[in-house]
């Protein structure tokens, strides 16, 4: 099983931004998140750990699957200034089973709203940019295989498309957020009690890790006024989750919380 101290090593060679670099439970977490990408318990990360540009991300990739830490296959992808390390396979298997089902639970959490609801969106312009960022994995796979990376999705389908439901949908959550950014940049979450679903579990790996602590895999939310209409959702992705988590072996107690929480603002 790899040592953590790998992972951080790696973290701070290629992750540093000026004089600053990141602590050993920031690496240890990122970490935590790779590994999932790459066993299948997650399709992709969003990276937020620190301001590193893209390609010091793809650097901090390649480092790990040079060392064997990870994957060949994990990739990494630019959406629209975001860099995202991606497990391929997953993600196109959970697209094109989006395109069949031809459904996404989507939150309407525009400005104009009294509160969140759940909204029904015109199939074809999801499903355009479904189909369109498909076709991005299948030809970020190419480019991989001839030496190019990262991956930069064109500005112009980035300028279309909503990325609050695009980002939900690429980091696997059960439901994902829409407002009109037409109209305005904000929310109607200010105030709205959120329940915060988390995915959690143990990464037994040696000396670095503290014993017992649990690494978070997924964190989302989802109005509270909207449970009831969202468990039948969550209770599918949970059953997936767990019948993913046991197919590998390098996380343990997997543990699903919820909690609710009212923030004054809710950045999306």
């Amino acid at each position: 099983m790899a040592s953590p101290e790998l992972f951080v090593t790696a973290a701070r060679k290629c992750l540093r931004t000026g004089k600053k670099h990141l602590a050993d439970t920031v690496c240890l977490n990122l970490a935590a998140q790779v590994l999932a990408v790459d066993l299948g318990l997650k399709p992709a990360l969003l990276y937020d750990s620190n301001t590193a540009s893209a390609e010091q991300v793809q650097n901090y990739l390649k480092s790990l699957q040079a060392a064997q830490l990870v994957s060949q296959s994990l990739q990494t992808m630019v959406l629209c200034d975001n860099s995202l390390i991606v497990n391929p396979s997953l993600t196109i298997t959970n697209l094109k089973e989006l395109l069949v089902r031809r459904t996404v639970t989507v939150v309407d959490v525009c400005h104009s709203l009294e509160q969140p609801v759940i909204t029904e969106l015109p199939w074809k312009a999801i499903g355009d940019t479904i189909q369109t960022l498909l076709d991005h994995m299948k030809q970020s796979g190419q480019l991989l295989e001839m030496g190019s990376s990262p991956h930069c999705v064109e500005k112009r389908h980035c300028e279309s498309w909503n990325l609050c439901t695009l980002f939900g949908i690429l980091l696997g959550y059960p439901t994902t957020y829409r407002f009109d950014r037409s109209k305005s940049f904000e929310n109607c979450l200010a105030m709205t009690p959120l329940v915060v679903t988390k995915a959690m579990a143990s990464w037994q790996a040696g000396s670095v890790a503290v014993e017992g602590h649990k690494y978070c895999l997924y964190s989302f939310s989802t109005p509270e006024v909207l449970c009831a209409e969202t468990q039948p959702v969550l209770d599918n992705w949970i059953a997936q989750l767990q019948e993913y988590f046991q197919k590998q072996t390098v996380f343990s107690g997997l543990s699903v919380t919820r909690s609710t929480v009212t923030l004054p603002s809710v950045a999306l």
